[in-house]
């Protein structure tokens, strides 16, 4: 088991964290959590024994194996998929070489000679059996394709892989080496959904110890069984998965407001006291008594998450045609390889449409189509009148000049400032709040960086917006700032991304792209997001045919007034079912609800129900609208 005790780490006069103390053993699947910037990497490295605390121990056990994933590019080595991943197996490489060094001197040898080596070679064997050495080069193979790589990869020199199948690789390394203590930070920037999914199954049976960084929060609830939360400079354990952290996490800051708020009341009633007894003689030993014991008071500090409610001021665009895009049977690819096949769909004017499948399939290609960087070899692809586009990728981080501030590198933006905004509130609203926006952008963290480049995509007065894996290198709290800007953006949004948690909070439809060939899914069906899951949702197969309201077949006029008197009644319902969602959250903020944990649960448990019931009505509706729409 790793122990550390009393951590603390600085940056010139920026205390990161202080007094850490954590235990990390066999069983102990941990997510850390907490903002850019505020140490997660940091403490990390301290753990594995890449970084020095500046107070503090940890006592790492000699025969501890620890294995250690970072976020940054492994270097490029001469070997094969297969061979660098082998490394991991070290003690059975090392092994299988001395088992084939034996077998030839048994060969070559007689006698007495060759029954010693005979013996050195049945030991050699055992030893191999035992650490499961006749299974390691299946395990390597069956690692690589649970990551995304086919066959014909495995063989492939490590140098003609993308930075990003590169990080896979160190992945599927570190796996197969199966260390006692197991720490990766954001494992899964770099994957697709499917491979997401694989990882997620895989860390569920695993038996060891585990740390790991990450965004995603169906990851972190489906892997991890206790919760370390980096905030402000302290570090709080809660056990349980993401959500049971969301619930324990609220009652925690509900019983510190509680506390605070009394603290403050006796703060004030001694300085009531003070102030009126001051410059009487007689209670003169009193007043400096309670003055003291001000001095000596531990003000109670509530580090609330989310504390300001954040608005976003988004340029208006212009309006654009009801059809953003259409594409018709459209093949594309470079030079002879062809990468998508007869492609037809369509994206109509303020939804959001999800790519999604797995890395190399052509969600990419399908981007550069939309984004004209890439012409069709077949078919038509139209973009609708009035459409003004905007896309981010990763690359826009490196852009950035890291001589400017966060404000001035915002308004290199075209037009910024054009519309009357406070470009300070709006930085404000993507977490860059007061001198953080004034900080230079080369101080900034990625995951900072990358929400900058996302601030700058998102103040163009676009109305299509393409964003391309977004959540990369983004805080949980970075996350929430995206989810929310997405929900209140009034244009049209294209999305790639591997948060399932994300997809289902702003996607209206998917657009899954497997082997070349695209299908349309209405909503966001759960066996898209969690493929061998078995679900009633219909998708809609590529054809030459359009999706939307033109392939339907028109209601009568009798079918659209029974749908408007249905639509009214669903409404009416749906904005009671809204009316109780806010009712069980005004309970939840209650602080005297949290004396007793089982109303708590009862309270959690009605909320729950009500936002179930809430957005089954809001589908529903518009699934009514959109059949409303069709006969009009």
């Amino acid at each position: 088991m790793l122990t550390a005790s009393e951590l603390s780490r600085s940056f010139g006069p920026r205390t990161l964290f202080s007094n850490v103390s954590l235990q990390l053993g066999p069983g102990r699947k941990v997510a850390l959590v907490g903002g850019n910037g505020t140490g997660k990497t940091t403490l990390l490295e301290i753990l594995v024994g890449i970084q020095s605390p500046d107070q503090g121990k940890v006592h790492r056990p000699k025969e501890l194996r620890v294995g250690y994933l970072p976020q940054e590019l492994p270097p490029e080595t001469g070997r094969s998929v297969f061979q660098q991943v082998m490394l991991g197996a070290e003690q059975v490489t090392h092994l299988s070489g001395e088992i084939e060094k034996l077998g030839n001197l048994v060969a070559s040898s007689s006698g007495h000679e060759q029954a010693r080596h005979l013996r050195a070679l049945g030991e050699a064997q055992s030893r191999f059996e035992q650490i499961g050495g006749y299974s390691t080069e299946s395990d390597a193979h069956r690692i690589l394709s649970g990551l995304g790589f086919s066959p014909e990869d495995h063989e492939r020199p490590m140098g003609e892989m993308s930075g990003g199948w590169r990080m896979r690789i160190a992945l599927a390394r570190l796996l197969l080496s199966s260390p006692d203590l197991l720490v990766m930070d954001e494992p899964t920037n770099h994957l697709d959904i499917d491979s997401v999914n694989w990882l997620e199954e895989h860390l569920k049976n695993w038996h060891k110890g585990l740390l790991f960084v990450s965004h995603d929060r169906d990851f972190i609830d489906g892997v991890a069984n206790r919760i370390l939360e980096l905030s402000g400079t302290h570090v709080s354990e809660y056990v349980g998965g993401f959500a049971d952290f969301v619930v324990a996490r609220e009652e925690l800051l509900a019983s510190k407001r509680a506390a605070a708020a009394q603290q403050t009341r006796q703060i004030e009633k001694t300085e009531q006291f003070i102030e009126r007894f001051r410059y009487k003689a007689t209670k003169a030993r009193q007043v400096q008594s309670r003055i003291k014991a001000l001095d000596k008071m531990e003000k109670i500090v509530v580090e609330d998450v989310g504390d300001q409610k954040i608005r976003f001021g988004f340029p208006s665009p212009r309006r654009s045609s009801r059809l953003v895009a259409e594409l018709n049977e459209v093949t594309a690819g470079y030079d002879e390889d062809v990468v998508l096949q007869e492609v037809s769909f369509s994206v109509e004017r303020g939804s959001t449409v999800a790519l999604v499948g797995p890395n190399g399939a052509g969600k990419t290609t399908l981007v550069k189509l939309l984004t004209g960087q890439l012409a069709p070899l077949k078919g038509d692809l139209k973009l609708g009148t009035n459409v003004d586009l905007s896309s981010f990728n990763q690359l826009q981080t490196e852009i950035l000049d890291e001589k400017r501030s966060v404000l001035e590198e915002l308004r290199t933006v075209p037009g910024v400032e054009t519309d009357g905004r406070n470009l300070r509130t709006y930085l404000a609203s993507f977490g860059f709040r007061e001198e953080a926006a004034d900080r230079k952008v080369g101080d900034l963290s990625g995951g900072e960086q990358t929400r900058l480049a996302l601030a700058k995509t998102l103040a163009m007065p676009v109305n299509l917006l393409i964003l391309d894996e977004p959540t990369n290198h983004l805080d949980l709290p970075s996350c929430d700032v995206l989810e929310d800007a997405l929900n209140v953006y009034p244009g049209t949004v294209i999305l790639i991304t591997h948060d399932r948690h994300l997809i289902r909070s702003v996607a209206d439809s998917l657009v899954e792209v497997r082997d070349g060939v695209t299908s349309w899914h209405d909503g966001v069906p759960d066996h898209v997001l969690f493929p061998g899951q078995e679900n009633s949702s219909k998708s809609v197969e590529n054809s030459p045919q359009k999706v939307g309201p033109s392939t339907k077949k028109k209601k009568s006029s009798d079918d659209a007034v029974k749908i408007k008197r249905r639509l009214q009644k669903v409404e009416q319902e749906w904005e009671l079912a809204e009316a109780e969602v806010l009712a069980t959250q005004e309970a939840l903020a209650s602080s005297d609800l949290y004396q007793d944990p089982e109303n708590v649960d009862k309270a959690v448990t009605a909320h729950n129900d009500a936002k179930d019931e809430a957005a089954r009505l809001m589908a529903l509706w518009e699934k009514l609208s959109s059949s409303l729409h069709i006969t009009d």
